[in-house]
């Protein structure tokens, strides 16, 4: 669990940043320069990441049940990644209107996933990772709404067939995921 933990504290902790230390992350920049920073940014993120994957994998074996989820979570952690995928797709996407409505539609996505994956897994390791990926996604949403709002910021009017173009993205990206990866890659089948 341990490892987890070291994987979560890095790569959430590089992406809170923002949040908790605006004014330095900006004195960092432009004493080092914008490039540097991003490379030491995604150094951290990357390890951080790969620390995730590893510790949960180990910690997904050796840890119990913190609670037991009812049947009906499964169809419904299925249906909520649907819009899930489509906010991340979006939220990676200029010129949405999804995008100009909620400023942030790939941290609302992440909440939305990792509220999904909360409700379908007891195990302590899932409960761990995905309670973590929900608290900061939320803060990390309420915290750029604010800046935003406090900069002034406004995102263009974006266009339909742009939010078109993310539908039908993420909800490819959902079902190649859900019907032929999760299973390989992360050892449970949601469609099986």
């Amino acid at each position: 669990m341990s490892i987890l933990v070291a994987g979560l504290v890095l790569f959430l902790g590089v992406h809170s940043i923002r949040i908790v230390a605006d004014d330095w992350r900006t004195a960092q920049i432009a004493r080092l320069g914008e490039r540097p920073w991003k490379l030491g940014y995604t150094v951290v993120s990357l390890v951080g990441f790969g620390l995730i994957i590893w510790g949960f994998g180990l910690a997904r074996a050796s840890t119990g049940m913190v609670w037991s989820p009812p049947a009906w979570t499964s169809p419904v952690a299925a249906a909520l990644l649907l819009p899930a995928f489509v906010l991340i797709v979006a939220g990676n996407m200029p010129g949405t209107k999804m995008k100009a409505a909620l400023g942030h539609p790939m941290l609302l996505g992440t909440a939305v996933w990792a509220f999904a994956h909360l409700i379908g897994n007891g195990r302590l390791a899932g409960v761990v990772l995905f309670a973590s990926f929900l608290v900061w996604a939320v803060i990390a949403f309420i915290a750029a709404r604010r800046r935003d709002a406090a900069a002034g910021v406004a995102y263009p009017a974006g266009s339909g067939a742009r939010d078109a173009i993310a539908v039908v993205i993420g909800v490819a990206a959902w079902a190649v995921f859900g019907f032929w990866l999760h299973g390989p890659l992360i050892g449970l089948r949601p469609f099986a």
